[in-house]
Formats: structure tokens, C-alpha cells, sequence
């Protein structure tokens, strides 16, 4: 029987997941023949893996954590910024979750909107909702990078976190 983890620990864990997908969309976008990487459909593929780094880095924003804040939901990067750009915030956001407890997950966080109004979520909610914002996103790379003729890479959790095989088939 495996023992349960504590709740900032399982979300270390996730974001240890996380950055492990960021290295293979990187390498799903870099299998891209060089005669696709002119259209609309690339730019778009950058442009959502572009959009994951600006929303974590928002998102460190919006906590404190970090005074700058991305100009654009959709900022414009090329792949070759992209690397770059996905390191320095993922350091952020290691040192981030090092810092919190368990405690901290069941608390409120608050923030402005882009609408003006205050906002107020536990963070362990929020947590959930970046980590789901980025699954949902790096399924859609992986969708526009094979009809670029690309190589998808398969990010599903169970392929990164293998289940014990406890029976084998005779």
C-alpha cells in the first residue's frame, strides 16, 4: 500500500510532471520539417505553448511572487526564444512550490482580474485550474504539430508516472 503524500507535495510532483511535458512540446515543435515552420498553423503552435509559459507567468504575478508581468495572454515567441522563456519561469515556479505548506494550499489567494474586480480562490483550486489550463493546451500543440507533419509526443500522465505491474499475462 503507498502512503498518501501531502497535498504541496503532490502538486511538486504534478509540476515536476509539468516541466517534463514543456521539454517534450519543445522537442514536438523542433520535429517540425523547416518547410512548415513558415505557416499559420507553426505560428500557432508556438504561439499556445508561448501562451502556457505567459499564463504561469502570470499567475506568479498575480501572487506576488514576481513584480513583471507577461504584456500578453498570447505573447509573440519564436521557437527559439521559447526554451529560454519556459526555464526562467519554470524556476519560478519550482522555487515557489518549495515554498509553500499544506496549510498554504487551503488558503485564499486574491487577485485582480483583467476586468477589475478581486478575485478570491483557494490555491489549491488555482493550482488545479493552471495544471488543467496546461494539459488541455499541450493536447492541442500536439494535435497541430502532427498535421505539421511534426512527431506528437505522448504526455499523458501514466506514460511520465508508470503504474506497478503487479501480474503479468501468461
Amino acid at each position: 500500500m503507498t502512503r498518501p503524500i501531502s497535498v504541496i507535495a503532490r502538486f511538486r510532483h504534478l509540476y515536476d510532471y509539468e516541466r517534463d511535458c514543456n521539454a517534450k512540446v519543445i522537442r514536438m515543435l523542433e520535429s517540425v520539417p523547416a518547410a512548415a515552420r513558415t505557416s499559420a498553423q507553426f505560428t500557432r503552435a508556438v504561439g499556445k505553448a508561448a501562451h502556457l509559459v505567459a499564463a504561469r507567468h502570470m499567475w506568479l504575478h498575480r501572487l506576488g511572487i514576481c513584480q513583471n508581468k507577461p504584456a500578453d495572454w498570447f505573447p509573440p515567441t519564436t521557437l527559439e526564444e521559447l526554451p529560454a522563456a519556459t526555464a526562467a519561469v519554470e524556476s519560478l515556479w519550482v522555487t515557489y512550490l518549495a515554498s509553500l505548506s499544506d496549510e498554504d494550499t487551503y488558503n485564499d489567494v486574491q487577485w485582480m482580474g483583467f476586468d477589475g474586480k478581486r478575485r478570491r480562490w483557494p490555491l489549491m483550486d488555482l493550482l488545479t485550474q493552471i495544471f488543467g489550463h496546461a494539459w488541455y493546451h499541450r493536447g492541442q500543440v500536439a494535435m497541430l504539430v502532427k498535421d505539421l507533419g511534426g512527431e506528437p509526443i505522448d504526455c499523458d500522465y501514466i506514460f511520465w508516472n508508470r503504474p506497478t505491474v503487479i501480474d503479468e499475462l501468461a
